[in-house]
């Protein structure tokens, strides 16, 4: 089934600036199983989208095609494009280190090494070549700033990481993600390991940094994905079980007047 792209969506898009980052006729298998077809999907500068789906239609997988997170799976091979800044990210000249800075990603479950508040937020910097304290003091605190936590830990920096609280740990997730200054943001359901305050947190957050990043989110919470996102894709398994793109627009626009029934079906809980 061809993609549905109303005609408020095209045109709000042709107002934007050109795509930050875009896929074009995708096409992902793990061996023999091809896990996502013939998706294209724009992805617009300093807007929240959000990938949406019942289980299993390939919203990670998608997501994790944004930086090559995929590449790391040893049966998985692409046929398409993958444009950031209208330039490849595929191919054996690329240096996939580089696309991983400029597309930094945030998993489910907090992940925080297991080493100081401050190392953690550190660490990408250090790697990419920064040893200069003082550089490396600014930072570690822009970075916490931006992740709405320095007030929270600003005299504990030496604690472990991992002593925080959940909500804290993923602010912190994030803060480490932001310190190498990435360009693109992939959120792989962010809060959903989380409690109430501390998804309200995240959701806050991504609405105060997207003015400097471009963020894409997976989200099965579909209030998440209504009160965060400017645009939404709409996923689905077609009868191969691939994950297919079956929908784009505004996301009033999907919650409110989708064109696609199975899209309205999910949306308004009556499965998935």
């Amino acid at each position: 089934m061809a993609l549905n792209i109303s005609p408020l969506s095209v045109s709000r898009a042709n107002a934007l600036s050109d795509a930050k980052t875009e896929i074009k006729n995708l096409n992902l298998y793990y061996g023999k199983f091809q896990a996502l077809t013939d998706i294209n999907l724009p992805i617009y500068a300093n807007k929240i989208t959000a990938i949406i789906g019942p289980s299993g239609c390939g919203k990670s997988t998608l997501l994790r095609s944004f930086n090559r997170m995929n590449d790391l799976i040893p049966s998985c091979r692409t046929e398409g494009e993958i444009l950031l800044d209208g330039s490849t990210i595929l191919g054996r000249g690329v240096d996939v280190v580089d696309v991983r800075r400029r597309v930094g990603m945030v998993f489910q479950r907090p992940n925080p090494f297991p080493k100081s508040i401050y190392d953690n937020v550190a660490y990408g910097p250090r790697l990419y070549g920064i040893r200069d304290r003082r550089e490396l003091d600014q930072i570690v605190e822009k970075s916490l700033h931006q992740a709405a936590l320095w007030d929270e830990v600003k005299d504990k920096l030496q604690q472990s990481g991992t002593a925080l609280s959940g909500g804290q740990q993923q602010r912190l997730c994030i803060a480490r993600a932001l310190a190498v200054e990435p360009e693109v943001i992939l959120m792989d359901e962010p809060a959903s390991a989380l409690d109430p305050i501390s998804s309200l947190k995240i959701e806050e957050l991504m609405q105060d940094i997207v003015k400097e990043f471009t963020i894409i989110i997976v989200t099965h919470n579909m209030q998440q994905a209504a009160r965060v996102s400017d645009f939404t894709a709409m996923m689905m398994i077609d009868d191969k079980h691939s994950g297919r793109l079956i929908e784009f627009d505004d996301t009033q626009r999907i919650f409110t007047n989708p064109k696609d029934k199975r899209t309205e079906d999910y949306v308004t809980g009556r499965f998935g």
